[in-house]
């Protein structure tokens, strides 16, 4: 009887090794057939700008305003010229104050010297403030934004921004 039982748990573990050890058959393998091209061609979402962002920034690093005006921003880009043209000219105005009051002779020249520092602080940045919202102009050359002054239910006036998704 002992053998038999033995016999019959022999039996029980070597068939469960015995099914795990068959491989299945691979199934048939399918041919791909060719995707079909699209029929409509759709266009590109983005639409690019007349120049590159890099671009418009080194024109503005350059002049003020002329990245502006190449992606179109002429409002902006007239504001950083009329600011160059201010700064520029104040510049000039303040050395030749400095340069007048050191032939007469004044002694305390430390504020003038402030002062034309602080006018080419100015002019440089406003070269570099240029360079960069014509980097940020020209990336969001296509983006759609409308502003729209309402009045609110309560009646004061609030601005706002339409954006079109």
């Amino acid at each position: 009887m002992r053998t038999l039982a033995t016999l019959a748990l022999l039996a029980a573990a070597t068939s469960g090794v015995a099914d795990a050890q068959i491989v299945p058959a691979a199934p048939p393998r399918q041919q791909q057939q060719p995707q079909p091209e699209d029929t409509v061609k759709v266009p590109p979402f983005r639409v690019e700008p007349p120049v590159s962002p890099l671009g418009a920034a080194m024109r503005s690093l350059l002049v003020p305003g002329w990245g502006q005006a190449a992606v179109d921003r002429h409002v902006t880009g007239a504001i950083f010229i009329f600011w160059e043209g201010l700064t520029l000219t104040m510049t000039i105005k303040s050395v030749h104050q400095l340069h007048y009051q050191e032939d007469t002779g004044v002694e305390d020249l430390e504020g003038k010297r402030s002062e034309v520092q602080d006018w080419a602080v100015l002019l440089a940045f406003n070269h570099l403030l240029a360079a960069a919202e014509a980097y940020v102009a020209a990336n969001l050359w296509d983006f759609p934004v409308d502003l729209k002054v309402d009045r609110l239910p309560s009646g004061d006036p609030a601005l706002g921004v339409r954006f079109y998704w």
